[in-house]
């Protein structure tokens, strides 16, 4: 069975991938694939550093916000399906009384 290499990264080299995301407008699959790397290894990188540093960038923060919209957009058609059930619910109940 083959066994997997594990590479290793200097700081500076996850700095200058990070920046590509936070201040070069990259988007983490485009930076990771320009880099050759992973993007769950760069990911982890930039949460790593977001987590030092508290910062997000423009496209992360676009990202974001389109992620919270389609998340609202999703709660209020669960919120109307919930309503729709709790209707039929109590529709047949009270047909079976």
């Amino acid at each position: 069975m083959a066994r997997k290499l594990h590479r290793t990264f200097t700081d500076e080299f996850k700095r200058s991938a990070v920046d590509m995301v936070a201040k070069q407008d990259y988007t983490s699959k485009q930076a990771a694939q320009s880099l050759g790397i992973g993007q769950s290894t760069l990911d982890y990188w930039l949460k790593r550093h977001r987590q030092r540093d508290g910062s997000v960038s423009v496209v992360e923060e676009k990202d974001l916000r389109k992620r919270v919209a389609e998340l609202e957009k999703e709660n209020q058609r669960l919120k109307l399906e919930r309503e729709i059930l709790k209707k039929a619910a109590a529709f047949f109940a009270k047909e079976q009384s």
